[in-house]
């Protein structure tokens, strides 16, 4: 990170991590001490070479385009004449007397207004721009591509449909179907009004900048013509152009803005010299301190660029891009906070940084908002930390399965996680953890660090988990890391770290039991929170109380059952519950049409926990832990994100129990249907398309070793 420098926030940059990361995961660190000076020679080299080579930068600034009266940040800011003009092209656009009333929930009138010319950008964390960042080029067709970071600000969460001013459009149905290439990397289009200002410095004289739209060049000062281009046209900066505001102008829904920057011959080839060196470095990393092993990196590569493809299909504008939440959605809530937390810490004030804007924590995963603030430090405005978390999750995932199944079975599950989205229909599949990922929900985000936590709890291997101190710190960590963003797994997280507790009393591995909890000690900040800034005591979350949040507590359940009693089928409280239930057994798919499966499935739990001696300790405690998250599922929303851990929980120890007594059973129960579908050409053709899998992953020889 340091040869790559930050904020990490273009795809060569992060590609360069992420093959780093899984080299440096799958293989062998050197402990040599000269190959550690000389990687971290080359990268001291390194970035002494982009301190005094730096690509020329352009001041950026740009921000939303709302106003509603005068006086606003945005007339006292912006240069006279081009808020004059914006101003125009807004009331042009929005009519005084058709806008919303600003007394209905969802107005934009009711909501925030820029309270600043330029807004803030996390890309310029570290560069302490004038405006909102500098940039070394200008390449943009849409505005989710240029990541204006503003556009997830809470001050701007208007509801669409309450509202004559939308946030945004998204390409869908037919339209979708018959725009193919524009429904993956195109399917969002922003809405809000926006304007982009740029400042260029001497080094960009004769260098042509392109547009479609509206743009506001500066010709005296303070004085601004404005051209329109239908088609991409350019104009040549001049030297009188130094250090002049161009504005391009994004508020006329029939005029898109669009802009590219050719430089000229004298600076094209500057603004790759710091790539070129971030390679170095990266290389020099890699080259000095790895030890590579000839097999293991295949797979872990190989499940990165499975879930790569499947985030392109579900949106592209995950990696890079920076796609406008809807307006009422958590996610909106949680990217605002993070970028508040953001300014504070930057201006120095970690009381209010810490206290996250609220002083009693009441959205349902209070850790997301810090994770995200902690994000725009790293990789500024983009998705690319959050994109990280689920590129681990399908190794992570495998190595669940590998625990408890034999290789051939681990890959073939695996397989069917990230590929075949067979698993909505029971277990989970990982099409599902990306959609609410990129939608900026917290769920996929504690899924991946509760089976981090589970790994390390339970060992990877079948031999279980070693004494380790450190070993048992970083799985309570984990687990206090997934309770931190989604409290609803707390019953999970409690029946795993307590039996692992238990069983390291009953071994008298004192050192293992210290680790789990000082490593889950963190789980009292969500309280010590509460306290402190709200001078209550509340463990989680206040909303859990809600009765949305609670909508069949035991005591209707009690009622039902009374309803029962009198054969009163259709009573009130018999049909809540039975809806409850129905809900709780559709799963992740949320169909009704699965419920026998996942109620089939919920019985193998109950015969692994309760008969299953020989499945051993481990998988029962999984089984456990399992049916915890089931018993939530009664009493609260059963929304199927709630539950997807709980589902792949289930589908693990399913998985174990198909290979140990499933199978047997059904040769005995349907003899003629299991040879029949053993000899199928489509699953011989599978099972050798496994072992061509296993091959090439070097499985087979892992196996032998």
């Amino acid at each position: 990170m340091a040869a790559l420098g930050l904020p990490i926030n273009d795809l060569f940059r992060y590609a360069l991590l992420l093959i780093a990361a899984v080299a440096i995961f799958a293989g062998a660190i050197s402990p040599r001490p000269m190959a550690w000076l000389a990687a971290f020679a080359v990268v001291m080299t390194v970035v002494f070479g982009k301190t005094l080579f730096p690509a020329p930068r352009i001041d950026e600034g740009h921000n939303v385009f709302i106003v509603d009266g005068r006086g606003g940040a945005l007339e006292q800011g912006l240069p006279s004449e081009a808020f004059a003009f914006m101003q125009a092209a807004f009331d042009a656009q929005y009519p005084p007397e058709r806008r919303c009333d600003r007394t209905v929930a969802g107005c934009w009138r009711a909501q925030g207004f820029p309270d600043r010319a330029y807004a803030f950008s996390a890309d310029g964390i570290y560069d302490r721009p004038a405006y909102s960042r500098r940039v070394t080029g200008i390449d943009f067709e849409d505005a989710t591509w240029q990541r204006l970071g503003f556009v997830n600000e809470s001050k701007y969460n208007w509801n669409s449909t309450q509202s004559d001013l939308t946030r945004a459009s998204r390409l869908r149905g037919a339209e979708a179907f018959r725009r193919p290439w524009q429904a993956v990397f195109h399917q969002w289009h922003l809405t809000m009004p926006w304007f982009a200002m740029y400042r260029f410095p001497a080094d960009f004289v004769g260098s042509r900048l392109c547009w479609t739209g509206y743009v506001l060049w500066e010709e005296p000062v303070e004085k601004f013509t404005a051209q329109r281009h239908a088609t991409m046209e350019c104009r040549t900066i001049e030297a009188a152009d130094v250090g002049r505001k161009i504005f391009g102008v994004a508020i006329a829904q029939d005029a898109p803005l669009a802009m590219h920057l050719q430089p000229s011959a004298a600076i094209r080839l500057r603004p790759l010299i710091e790539p070129m060196l971030a390679l170095i470095g990266t290389c020099a990393v890699l080259g000095f301190l790895l030890r590579w092993r000839s097999y293991r990196p295949v797979l872990p590569f190989a499940l990165v660029g499975a879930a790569l493809v499947v985030v392109v299909l579900n949106d592209a504008n995950f990696i890079g891009g920076w796609r406008p939440h809807e307006g009422g959605d958590d996610s909106l809530f949680y990217e605002g906070v993070a970028r508040r937390i953001a300014q504070h810490l930057l201006a120095g004030d970690f009381a209010a940084a810490l206290r996250g804007e609220e002083s009693i924590f009441y959205y349902g995963g209070p850790g997301l908002r810090y994770l995200r603030a902690l994000e725009r430090f790293v990789f500024g405005d983009t998705n690319l930390g959050y994109l990280s978390l689920m590129l681990a999750l399908p190794a992570l995932a495998f190595d669940v399965f590998r625990r408890f199944v034999p290789p051939n079975w681990a890959l073939g599950m695996i397989i069917i996680f990230v590929a075949i989205p067979i698993g909505a229909l029971f277990g989970t599949s990982y099409f599902l953890y990306v959609k609410w990922a990129a939608r900026g929900f917290a769920d996929p985000a504690a899924a991946t660090f509760l089976l981090a936590g589970l790994l390390l709890l339970i060992g990877r291997t079948q031999s279980g988990p070693d004494d380790r101190f450190t070993t048992a710190l970083g799985a309570g960590l984990l687990f206090f890391l997934a309770l931190f963003v989604r409290p609803n797994l707390a019953p999970i997280a409690g029946v795993l770290l307590g039996g692992a507790g238990v069983a390291a009393l009953w071994q008298v591995q004192y050192r293992r039991l210290a680790g789990m909890c000082l490593g889950f000690l963190p789980v009292l900040s969500m309280a010590l929170h509460n306290w402190y800034f709200g001078g209550v005591f509340v463990l989680f979350s206040s909303n859990v109380t809600e009765p949305a949040n609670f909508p069949t507590p035991p005591a209707v359940y009690l009622a039902a059952l009374r309803d029962l009693v009198h054969l009163d089928l259709f009573g009130g409280d018999l049909t809540h519950v039975t809806v409850q239930i129905g809900g709780w057994l559709s799963g992740p798919s949320e169909m009704l049409l699965t419920l026998p499966i996942n109620a089939i499935a919920v019985m193998v739990l109950l015969r692994v926990l309760i008969r299953g001696r020989s499945f051993g300790p481990w998988l029962r405690l999984v089984a456990t832990a399992a049916l915890a998250g089931h018993v939530v599922a009664l009493f609260y929303p059963p929304s199927g994100r709630y539950y997807y851990v709980t589902w792949f929980l289930t589908l693990v120890v399913c998985a174990v129990w198909m290979r140990m007594e499933g199978l047997d059973l059904s040769r005995r129960r349907f003899p003629k249907f299991v040879e029949w579908f053993a000899g199928h050409p489509v699953t011989v053709a599978l099972a050798r398309g496994l072992e061509w899998c296993m091959r090439v992953a070097g499985m087979t020889k892992a196996m032998r070793a």
